[in-house]
């Protein structure tokens, strides 16, 4: 399977599981924690740019590779590392860099990162 129709179902993937943890799981959570933080109205452009590299990114470094070596368990495991790390750029940086940033929300995001990412790599792995 080339790389338009992998890349394809895994932004249909991300977005549909992505969505459901940020618009219902875990919004309260993020209210919670991070409302002063949060925006009334979501910045589309730049959370759109961040869907299309990152997937693109789990296509080229996580899904190929596994499809090379035929391991639906590659793909889940360096589809988890490489989301656990994509996630702690984001919230590493942001418990170094802004004052009262929860330790407790970068643990939750890490693993989602992690859970996210391993899962959209399977589901495209699995389509292929």
């Amino acid at each position: 399977m080339n790389f338009v129709k992998l890349y394809g179902i895994g932004l249909v993937a991300f977005l549909a599981i992505d969505l459901v943890w940020l618009g219902v799981v875990a919004k309260g959570l993020y209210q919670k924690h991070l409302g002063h933080l949060m925006r009334t109205d979501v910045q589309w452009v730049p959370a759109v740019l961040f869907y299309m590299i990152f997937v693109a990114a789990i296509v080229v470094f996580v899904v190929q590779p596994a499809i090379e070596r035929q391991s639906l368990t590659r793909a889940i495991g360096m589809g988890a590392f490489f989301g656990f790390a994509a996630y702690a750029t984001f919230d590493l940086t942001c418990m170094a860099l802004f004052k009262d940033f929860p330790a407790s929300i970068a643990v939750i995001d890490l693993i989602w990162g992690a859970v996210l990412t391993a899962s959209v790599s399977a589901v495209v792995y699995l389509a292929a």
